[in-house]
C-alpha cells in the first residue's frame, strides 16, 4: 500500500477576486458607497434653490453660503464638514492592499482635501462679498484655506490618475474619463477667480460646475475601486507535485 504522505500533492493557490456572490471588502463596498454618498453631500449649494438664502447662484461663491452673517451659515457649514467626513473616510478605506506610490499619494492628498475643506469651514468668509459692497472677496485665511483644497483635489486627480495609466493591470475607467474630469475641473476652477482680481461676475455658475464636476470625480472614483473589485485576479499557479519516495 502507498502511503498517503507519499501521493502526488498539489497546492491550491487562491480562487478569482471578489464577484458575484462572493464577500467584499471595505474596499469593494464601503467606500464606493462613501465616495458616492460624498458627491451627493459636497453639492450642497443646490439646496440654495430650496431656501431663501438672498444669494444670486450667477454671481456668488458657494462659501458665501456659509459666511459667517449669513443666515444659513450653520446649516450649510455643517453639510461641509460631513462632506468632508466622508471623502477622508472613503479615501482611507480604498487604499490597496499593496499600493503603489502614486496611488497611495493620491488618496492621502483626497485625505489632504478632506482636512483643508474642514478648516475651509472653520476660517469662512467673514460677509458675502456678491450682496454687501464693503465685503471683500479676499479673506486672507479662507482664501488660503481654499487654495489648499484645490491643491489637494487636483493633486488626488493628477495622482491617481497617473496611477491608473501606470499601473498594471490599473483602472481602466480612470484611464478613460479622469483626464477628462481632472482638465474640465482645472478650466472651471480657474474661471472662478474673477472677483480675487476684482473682476466678478457669472463666477457663481462656473464654480457650480465646478463642484458637479468633483462630484463626478468621487463617483469615477467609487465606479472604479467597484468595477476593479469585480475583475477576476489570475489564480496562482500551482505548487509542482512531489516525487513518490
Amino acid at each position: 500500500m502507498h502511503d498517503p504522505s507519499t501521493l502526488p500533492r498539489t497546492a491550491a493557490g487562491p480562487g478569482p477576486g471578489p464577484g458575484p456572490g462572493r464577500a467584499a471588502g471595505p474596499r469593494a463596498v464601503w467606500a464606493p458607497l462613501l465616495l458616492t454618498t460624498a458627491a451627493v453631500v459636497y453639492n450642497d449649494w443646490v439646496l440654495e434653490f430650496l431656501l431663501p438664502t438672498g444669494l444670486d447662484a450667477r454671481h456668488s461663491y458657494v462659501s458665501e453660503l456659509y459666511a459667517a452673517d449669513q443666515r444659513y451659515h450653520g446649516l450649510f457649514g455643517s453639510i461641509e464638514v460631513v462632506a468632508a467626513v466622508l471623502v477622508v473616510t472613503g479615501a482611507l478605506l480604498a487604499r490597496g492592499p499593496a499600493p503603489g506610490r502614486l496611488e497611495t499619494a493620491g488618496w492621502w492628498s483626497l485625505v489632504a482635501f478632506g482636512a483643508s475643506s474642514v478648516a475651509d469651514v472653520v476660517v469662512p468668509m467673514r460677509c458675502a462679498p456678491s450682496v454687501e459692497s464693503p465685503c471683500e472677496a479676499v479673506n486672507p485665511w479662507h482664501t488660503t484655506t481654499s487654495a489648499l483644497v484645490h491643491a489637494a483635489l487636483f493633486a488626488s486627480m493628477a495622482l491617481l490618475v497617473a496611477a491608473a495609466a501606470t499601473g498594471r493591470p490599473g483602472s481602466p475607467l480612470l484611464r478613460r474619463w479622469g483626464p477628462w474630469v481632472l482638465g474640465s475641473a482645472l478650466l472651471t476652477a480657474l474661471s472662478t477667480v474673477g472677483p480675487l482680481f476684482g473682476r466678478p461676475g457669472w463666477h457663481g455658475l462656473t464654480q457650480r460646475a465646478h463642484l458637479l464636476l468633483v462630484g463626478v470625480w468621487f463617483v469615477l472614483l467609487a465606479a472604479a475601486l467597484h468595477s476593479d473589485a469585480r475583475r477576476p485576479r489570475a489564480p496562482r499557479p500551482a505548487a509542482p507535485a512531489r516525487s513518490p519516495v
